[in-house]
């Protein structure tokens, strides 16, 4: 009998992983372009699920373009939401994954609104959605409401998600996430030192950096002058992938080169080999507004307060998606499996490549089984205080 984890996805689910992982890149692109935009870090899973929602209380065009988007117009309604509530418990289960991943989600509507029960009913079966009606006439209020619950659903690594609300007539979602993975073989808990990260050629940040030499999958592209290093998860079900310039460089160059065939390309050309990784452990969090960027996307009806027909929400033509939160914290540390002592002192380990993690990055966590992206973002800036320059 086939375990739980040998368990075939269905089509839908299937699809629906493929599409949104399409979704990663184009929402990656618009987010980049943006002006003073410095860390992006997104789950497009996450935000599939989130677009589902907005089907499941949408109607007519305004649900049909969510479909639209995830670029699932052939699915059925039923199917849309089973698929993506299927293909999200499937690669948020942490103990398959061996990753630690937290999401939480709340649709908060106006003090006016009442909630349909059969909307709260699928919202909570499909997507896990909580609700909650709060009065966004007192900002100050709303804004502290919305940040509370996002930390305590995220044992504190989320503090804050925004610090305004603009809209007081719509519905908000907010998705706040904390994720950490727990990497096949740790880094050595007693070689962290403080290392210079160049966020720019005339300012470094101090941020503790950890090392380690292991067998990974590489590829070095001298063409375009990239690093690819894919470091699997324990478990090996998912990865993470990190795609970093030779050197210090605007990430522009490189970012015009991301589409999903590139990276697949790359990852067929890696190779298993003796790899000195030395990666910052640092913590972020990133909150991201999507509303604007799925309108660019296509999602032009439901942020339209003129246009939203949302009332399957409520009963009633009332709301429109005034905001959409996007925010999680992201953690690498040393945490992991023991690594395997038995290469070490044999030829396997000699003349390793370095990947020195030092200025700006890509990276994508990519779930092996479903070939799904769970995360895609970048690192431009970390924490850390700027290091005095060298005399």
């Amino acid at each position: 009998m086939a375990s739980a984890e040998d368990k075939k996805l269905s089509s839908h689910a299937t699809t629906l992983a493929d599409n949104s992982a399409n979704l990663a890149f184009s929402l990656y692109h618009n987010m980049a372009k943006e002006k003073d935009a410095e860390n992006i870090l997104i789950s497009p899973l996450v935000v599939a699920s989130s677009l589902g929602l907005v089907a499941l209380g949408g109607k007519a065009s305004t649900a049909s373009q969510v479909k639209t988007v995830l670029s699932a117009d052939k699915l059925k309604d039923e199917h849309l939401h089973s698929g993506l509530s299927e293909l999200l418990s499937e690669v948020s289960n942490a103990k398959t994954r061996n990753t630690t991943w937290k999401i939480n989600n709340r649709l908060y509507g106006p003090s006016s609104v009442s909630f349909a029960d059969d909307f709260v009913k699928n919202s909570k079966k499909h997507y896990n959605y909580d609700h909650s009606k709060i009065n966004f006439r007192d900002k100050r209020s709303a804004v502290n409401s919305i940040n509370e619950w996002a930390a305590k659903s995220t044992e504190g690594k989320l503090p804050e998600v925004t610090k305004d609300v603009q809209n007081t007539d719509g519905a908000m979602i907010v998705n706040a996430m904390f994720f950490k993975p727990h990497w096949d073989e740790k880094f050595h808990e007693k070689m962290v030192d403080t290392r210079g990260f160049l966020v720019t050629r005339s300012f470094t940040i101090g941020v503790p950096m950890m090392h380690r030499t292991g067998l990974y999958d590489f590829y070095e592209d001298t063409e375009n002058r990239i690093f690819v290093l894919n470091m699997p998860l324990g478990q090996k079900q998912a990865s993470m992938i990190f795609i970093m310039p030779y050197h210090l460089e605007p990430l522009e160059r490189l970012e015009k080169l991301l589409t999903r065939n590139q990276v697949d390309t790359w990852i067929s050309k890696m190779e298993n080999r003796a790899v000195a990784i030395s990666l910052p452990k640092i913590s972020m969090e990133v909150s991201h507004n999507l509303q604007k960027h799925l309108a660019s996307l296509g999602l032009t009806e439901a942020v339209d307060k003129t246009k939203a027909d949302l009332s399957n929400i409520s009963g009633k033509k009332d709301l429109y998606l005034s905001s959409l939160f996007h925010a999680s914290a992201f953690e690498l540390d040393i945490d992991g499996n023991p690594y395997d002592t038995s290469i070490f002192g044999t030829d396997k380990l000699r003349n390793p490549k370095l990947f020195y993690v030092d200025h700006p990055f890509i990276f994508l966590v990519k779930d092996n089984k479903t070939n799904s992206i769970l995360y895609i973002g970048r690192v431009v800036r970390p924490k850390g205080d700027k290091m005095r320059d060298e005399l």
